[in-house]
């Protein structure tokens, strides 16, 4: 597994992205599973999602620098958590690629998609008419949409309560897409009010998000 992407945003917080070249063994001989872990490996049948979660475990062990089992299970909600160190997480997976973010601040949310022109037909399932309205008319307008869902994505994964709907709960303010920019998202639900800064990059033919309570 080659690591192609790592930021440290402060002296608290990073992330990193890696391509997934290994087979399962070599992802598994570097970790150290326990038996539910064992289990959970099991009953993923489909083999690409072993790979992303064996990947996302195997990247925690180079962000969070150690060797130690690192146990890392997920609440009743599927949030994934560290329940042996103090940081916060967030993972994420998309075909070759896996992702992960860890802070010892906050919440954090990170979220990475490939850009397919197929967003175009289920926009309306994630945006209000006064998000559709901004959207952009040229040629960025794909990549506009997926900032638009991979920071929803982003900041359900920070909040991770069940029951949040990207639709209803989440207003994204109009912004002008770049190919690396900032947007404001309103997440108003039963646990949060407020505005979260949700910074996006195009990655390759991927789009990334990422936020930081």
């Amino acid at each position: 597994m080659s690591l192609v992407y790592l930021r440290e945003l402060d002296n608290h917080t990073k992330f990193a992205i890696w391509r997934i070249e290994e087979d399962e063994w070599t992802l598994s001989s570097q970790l150290q599973l326990d038996q539910l872990e064992e289990k959970k490996l099991i009953s993923l049948s489909n083999g690409k999602r072993r790979l992303h979660w064996l990947a996302t475990r195997v990247l925690l062990r180079t962000l969070l620098n150690t060797t130690s089992y690192i146990d890392c299970p997920s609440d009743s909600n599927g949030k994934p958590y560290l329940a042996n160190f103090p940081q916060k997480i967030s993972l994420t997976h998309s075909f070759d690629y896996a992702g992960a973010i860890i802070s010892s601040l906050g919440n954090v949310g990170i979220d990475m998609e490939l850009i397919k022109s197929k967003v175009e037909r289920i926009a309306h399932k994630f945006l209000k008419e006064e998000e559709l309205s901004f959207i952009s008319k040229d040629k960025h307008r794909i990549e506009q949409l997926y900032a638009c869902w991979s920071a929803k994505e982003a900041v359900y994964k920070l909040q991770g309560n069940a029951g949040v709907s990207f639709l209803h709960n989440m207003t994204i303010s109009p912004f002008e897409y770049k190919d690396q920019g900032t947007l404001s998202l309103y997440l108003k639900s039963e646990y949060y009010d407020r505005i979260f800064n949700v910074h996006y990059e195009k990655f390759n033919d991927y789009l990334l998000a990422y936020v930081v309570e």
